[in-house]
Order: structure tokens, then sequence, then C-alpha cells
């Protein structure tokens, strides 16, 4: 997904934020070290997890029965009789009673919309599958506008056109039954595509007539009429129509706190304990940890004046602490959506009058001087492409960049990098590039894979194609396009099979072990933290899950359900069920 973002603050210093503990962790750990992962001192730790079946997602140790923390990091891995060995009298001693325990999760492409999900009109369910009918939607949005001025958006958000009853598109006529007197939108869940009521359309001064503008459409019925269905660039012009809701800086910058302590509630509630963050106010967020209620890690992802000021001030990607630290850039669009039908392919849409390949967002010119800037500053490149006529844009930057600057180890993110060709991924392992690959997609989105078909699915997110070239391809979400439980990606990765029961794609399946590693290791690997996070690794942060089935031995079609039992951050658990 890639939305236009607002301007936020300047950037300020990420490691001028104090230092907080987690606050409601039964069994806890002394303050974090910001120091490298190196082991310490073993004897007398913290705390011992015992009686469990590990999979440390460590190639020199990949199962154990025990581990000791100290310090909020691993301190030693190895057996329970061993472990229990090095408790003294304060250590906190933690019976898992056979359960599984496996590093934190890793989500390196997620939008955080905590303000979304607790301020605004939610039209589907952001987290599982569920199916509404367009009259419930019409109604949330009905009851919305009554309370709110005349000219005024009336906005929806979380749509899925594959999650409707009714088996039929959400239109202009269905949202001009919401209000004739308010703009009305809808947002599609994906991020590139919206619907809008005649009014809006009208505010907007958009009509059939109307052209396409490049990277974008607006499109029409088979009467020629429009539809209010807007796609990417083509959406540009409703930003200047009709009245938003203002806010004070005040109002703002609570709304900005309280959404990101939300968000980071439900991430450790479904075992992620990194997260990359695709920009947002980066006050706010050190503010909510500052304050004790920042229970993941963050690689921020920086775009616009934040991105601008990184790289006039000197900042470079891995600068701030293991809390707090900056990433890639956020995603830089080249193309649409996957889940949405508007990705930059080689081939044409089937079906499809007249013919359409998607949506390129960007020119290769324009593409080459972000790319080559950003490089040259020392920040990792992260671009959005979706088809296999983006990823080929992408690469062509990169490979452009990396000859007139070499920077060993650069590391260009890819997100998405959904539909790949023999000859991109021999480039993207060239280049050192990491795909961050929709991961919950292959369970949820089963419903959209008719309209790419078999023999384009047997391509898109190949993760089998990535691993079988050596390429460490990691886990992204991309929610709100896709929910970002984690357990919900490994299954559809290990099955390719969705909750309708179908399959596709069925070459591109992992092993359970890679799908957690991808999901894991691969991830820190994306944010050059590889060093101090992935694996349950003595030196590395104590970061992880204890869940109540064996991914490994469950049947693969039930690891969805797994319940995260706690999850624990440098050592303190920051939720239990």
């Amino acid at each position: 997904m890639s939305n236009a973002r607002p301007t936020r603050r300047q950037f300020v210093g990420a490691a001028g934020a104090a230092m907080a503990g987690l606050a409601g962790a039964p069994w806890r750990a002394a303050a974090m070290q910001p120091s490298p992962g190196t082991p310490t001192d073993p004897r007398d730790p913290d705390q011992v997890v015992f009686n469990a079946k590990v999979y440390t997602v460590d190639a020199a140790a990949p199962r154990a029965e025990a581990f000791a923390v100290k310090a909020g990091r691993f301190a030693a891995v190895g057996t329970t009789q061993d472990m229990r060995a090095l408790a003294g009298k304060n250590t906190q001693m933690y019976d898992v009673r056979q359960m599984t325990v496996v590093p934190g999760f890793i989500d390196c492409h997620n939008h955080a919309p905590g303000n979304v999900l607790l301020y605004e009109v939610i039209v589907g369910n952001p987290y599982d599958v569920e199916f509404f009918t367009i009259k419930s939607i019409v109604d949330k949005l009905r009851a919305k506008a009554r309370e709110t001025p005349p000219g005024t958006w009336v906005e929806g958000y979380f749509f899925d056109d594959t999650k409707v009853k009714d088996k039929r598109a959400l239109n202009v006529h269905d949202l001009d039954e919401v209000s004739k007197e308010h703009p009305v939108v809808v947002q599609h869940r994906g991020g590139h595509t919206s619907f809008y009521n005649t009014k809006a359309l009208e505010m907007a001064g958009v009509t059939k007539d109307t052209p396409n503008p490049a990277g974008g459409t607006f499109d029409r019925d088979e009467q020629g009429d429009l539809n209010g269905r807007v796609t990417d660039r083509a959406r540009g012009v409703f930003g200047r129509a009709g009245k938003r809701q203002t806010f004070t800086p005040d109002q703002r910058a609570q709304r900005d706190r309280d959404g990101i302590a939300f968000i980071s509630r439900q991430f450790v509630r479904y075992g992620l304990t990194s997260v990359h963050h695709e920009g947002g106010d980066l006050l706010a967020l050190q503010a909510v940890r500052a304050r004790g209620d920042l229970e993941h890690r963050v690689s921020y992802e920086a775009s616009g004046q934040v991105l601008e000021s990184l790289m006039t001030s000197g900042l470079a990607t891995g600068f701030g602490d293991e809390w707090i630290r900056l990433g890639a850039t956020s995603e830089h669009t080249v193309d649409g959506s996957f889940s949405e039908r508007t990705m930059a392919m080689s081939v044409p849409y089937a079906g499809l009058d007249p013919s359409y390949r998607g949506n390129v967002t960007e020119t290769q010119g324009d593409l080459d001087a972000w790319i080559e800037r950003v490089h040259r500053a020392g920040i990792q490149t992260n671009c959005h492409a979706n088809g296999d006529v983006a990823i080929d844009m992408v690469l062509k930057a990169v490979e452009r960049a990396q000859k007139l600057f070499p920077r060993p180890d650069s590391r260009p993110k890819i997100t998405h990098c959904t539909m790949i060709t023999d000859d991109l991924v021999r480039r993207i392992k060239a280049t050192g590039t990491v795909p961050a690959v929709f991961t919950s997609y292959a369970y949820y989105n089963t419903d959209k894979f008719p309209f790419y078909g078999e023999a384009l699915m047997r391509r898109c997110l190949a993760f089998r194609s990535f691993l079988d070239a050596g390429v460490p391809a990691a886990a992204g979400s991309d929610f709100s396009p896709g929910p970002f439980a984690p357990l919900m990606g490994i299954q559809g990765m290990v099955t390719r099979t969705g909750w309708d029961g179908t399959t596709w794609g069925a070459n591109q399946r992992v092993t359970v072990a890679e799908a957690l590693r991808i999901n894991t290791l691969n991830g820190a690997y994306a944010s050059r933290e590889e060093a101090i996070k992935g694996s349950i690794t003595p030196g590395k942060l104590a970061d992880f899950v204890v869940l109540s089935d064996d991914l490994h031995t469950i049947d693969p079609s039930k690891i969805k359900d797994i319940a995260i039992v706690r999850t624990v951050v440098g050592g303190s658990t920051v939720h239990e069920a």
C-alpha cells in the first residue's frame, strides 16, 4: 500500500527520548543494555524459561529446551538442567510446560494506522476474514453523515471489494444513499483505490468526459458513466475538494500518541515484537515510548520532510537504539496494487476491454534520481513495486546507483516485490536487494487470485523462488491492506491455501522452518539488525513468543489458530493471554 501522507514534523533526535520500562509485566528483566549483542555472564540471570520446545532460528543450535535472560538479553541457551543450574536466589523461573517458544515476529512493512482504527469509520474487519453487506457500509456512513456538517467529507476505511456479501461492486449510487450533501469516500484497504459518491465527483470537477491522468483511472460502467471507483494517481484531485475535520496542534498530537499506543497493543497481542513503520509522527512515537506505552520495537521508515531532514543532517540508516531506529525510507511508489488489480505488469489483465496493464506511477528518470540521491546519503532505499514492470524499473535504478556510487552491502529494499521472473530474481540477488513480500495475502486474498490465474500466481508471492536463489526475503504484511497476524502469514506461506479452500501457486510453498525464519531472522536482516535480534541466541535481545501449539507439528491448516500465550520484549512480558 502507498497512501499520500501529510507533511510531518522535521526530524528530532531519536536518541533524546527517555528509556522507559514496560508496564504490567508479571515477570521482568533489568533495563535493556544498548550495547552490541555480546553474551554476558549467564550466572544469576533475571529469569529462566525451561521445559519448552524452543525453535531458536539459530543454525548453530536450532533446538533447545530452555534459556536464560539477563539484562534484557538472552544470556544462555541449552537444556533445562543446564539453565536451572544457572539460576540464583532472585531468578524468576518460568515453566512453559512443553509449549513452543520462538523468536519474536518481525513485520517489515506496516502502516501502523492506529489513528484510523481508533477514530474513523471502519467498514471492514482489519484483522481477519469477514464479509459485510453494502447496506451495513451505507448505514455506518449515514450515521457519520448525520453528525457531520454538509460539505465536509464522510469517509469509511478498511473496505475490501471481495469481502462483500452482495457479490457485486460498491458503486457511486450506493454512496449517494449515504448523502447528497456530503462528499463521501470509501477507502479500499489496499490503499490504491477509492469509491466516491456523486457529490464528491462534482466537487472535484470530475465528469464522464474527464480523461484518465498518467498513473490512474476514473472508472466507468458499461454505459460510459462514472461508477465511483478511482485508482492510484487519479485520486489526487479530491484532495482539493470539500472540507475536512480540523484539529488543533495539541489535538493532533494527542490523537497520534493514542493511535501509536493502541496499535502497539495490537501488535504484541499477535506476537509482533518489531515492526517497520511507514512514516508517522516521530515525535509522538518517542512520547509514547517515554511514557512506557511503546510495547514493540520500531524501525522507522521516513518520507517527505523527515527524509529530507535526515539527508541534509547526515543521519543515515541505523541511527537510534534498539527501541526506535532509523531504517530504510518509506516506500517510494512505482506502481499500483496487487490486491486491487492495478499493479504494472508486462502482460495485460485478462478480460478487460480496452486492454489494461496496470498503473506505473513514476518515471524511470525520476526514480533514478531519487534512488541515487538517497543511496549516496547512506540511507537504505525502499520502493513499492508489485508488478514485474515496476520491479524491473527499481532494479535498473538500483544498478545505476550502485555503479555510480559503490557502497557495499547497501541492502536496497523492494516492498511487495510480488510478480517475479527468473531474470528479476537473478538481479535481486546480484544487487543484494531485500524483498519484503506480502505474507497474509496467501490466506486472506485468495478470492482475488482468479483475476490473475494460476500461471501468473506461480510467480507471485514467490518465497520459494527467492529462498532457492539465496535471497533473504522478509515478511511484510502491508497492514492496512493485509492483516498483520504472523501466524496467518505463516500458514498461507506453507500451504498456499486460502480461507476459501483454494490453492494457488503451490510451487512457491515453503517449509514451516523457512517461514519462521522469514518472519524473524530475515526480518532483522532487512533492517540491518540481524546481530541483535531475530533468533534466540546468547547476546541478542530477549524478544520471544510463547505459542500454545507447535507450528511444526500441528495440522498446517490450523497454524493461524495457534494462541499467542505470551509476548516478551527485552525480557519483559508485554502481552499474556
